[in-house]
C-alpha cells in the first residue's frame, strides 16, 4: 500500500474519543457513490458527452473523480476531508474507497468505464460473498500493514451493519467514526466536512464498538454565504 500505489489494499499493501488535535495515525475508509444514480446514469450512458464520460471510455479517469460527480457533495466533502487529514503510517496510502466488489481502492485509482462497472454492479450486503470476500481480504491485508497504533476512520454509514460489522471483526478497538455524523443526513455530512476542510478543524472521533450511535437531529448548517453575512458588521448611517 505504499503512496505511490493507485491499487487494491492487498495489490498495494485508544481513546474512545479523539479530539481535532489529536496527532494519532489515521487512515480514512470512504463508503462508495452509487452509480445507479441519475448522475451515475448520466455519466455511463453511451451516448454521454461530457469530458468525464470521454475519458472513462478512454483511457480513465481517477475513482476519486468519478465518485465526486456522481455523489456530489458527500462524497466530495468525504474525500476533501480523509486527504486534508489523514496521517497514514510510512509507505501506506491514507485514505481508501470501499467498493461493492472490488474490495479497498485508493481514490487516485484510474478506472475505465468497464471498470467502474465491474467494481461497482453488485450489492454491498453482508450476505454478498464476494463483496465480504474482497473487503475483507483488503482489510486484514490494511490492518497488518498498520499494526496496532493506527486509528481506521469510517466515513460512512454506521447505522447498518454493511460496513462497521466487517470492519469491527478486523480492526476491533481502532475503528472509529465521526461523532458528528450522527443524527446528519448524507448532505449535511458533507458540507459540515467541507467547512473542517477550510478551518482546519478535525471532527470527534468515537470508537465504534462503544459508541452510542443514535442521538437527537443536530441544528442545520448555516449556509456558508449567510454565515459570511452575519460576520460583516453593519455600518452606521
Amino acid at each position: 500500500m505504499p503512496n505511490s500505489s493507485s491499487q487494491s489494499a492487498t495489490e498495494s499493501m485508544s481513546d474512545q474519543e479523539l479530539p481535532s488535535e489529536s496527532a494519532s495515525r489515521r487512515i480514512f475508509l470512504l463508503s462508495p457513490a452509487n452509480i445507479a444514480g441519475t448522475r451515475g446514469g448520466r455519466l455511463m450512458c453511451d451516448s454521454a458527452e461530457s469530458e468525464l464520460s470521454s475519458r472513462l471510455r478512454g483511457q480513465g479517469a481517477p475513482l476519486g473523480e468519478v465518485f465526486s460527480f456522481i455523489s456530489a457533495l458527500y462524497f466530495r466533502g468525504k474525500l476533501a476531508y480523509a486527504k486534508r487529514f489523514a496521517n497514514a503510517p510510512p509507505a501506506v496510502d491514507g485514505v481508501f474507497v470501499i467498493t461493492a466488489c472490488g474490495g479497498l481502492i485508493t481514490p487516485e485509482t484510474m478506472v475505465t468505464r468497464e471498470r467502474l462497472r465491474e467494481i461497482s454492479t453488485n450489492s454491498i450486503d453482508l450476505m454478498n460473498q464476494r463483496y465480504r470476500r474482497l473487503f475483507d481480504r483488503d482489510s486484514r491485508a490494511l490492518s497488518e500493514l498498520v499494526g496496532s497504533d493506527c486509528q481506521i476512520v469510517l466515513l460512512g454509514s454506521v447505522a447498518t451493519p454493511k460496513y462497521a460489522e466487517p470492519l469491527l471483526r478486523i480492526f476491533g478497538e481502532r475503528l472509529f467514526f465521526p461523532a458528528e455524523f450522527v443524527g446528519r443526513g448524507d448532505m449535511s455530512r458533507g458540507g459540515l466536512m467541507l467547512r473542517c476542510v477550510k478551518s482546519g478543524v478535525q471532527l470527534t472521533y468515537l470508537s465504534l464498538a462503544t459508541a452510542e450511535l443514535h442521538g437527537p437531529k443536530p441544528p442545520r448548517l448555516v449556509p456558508l454565504r449567510a454565515k459570511l453575512r452575519l460576520s460583516i458588521p453593519k455600518l452606521a448611517s
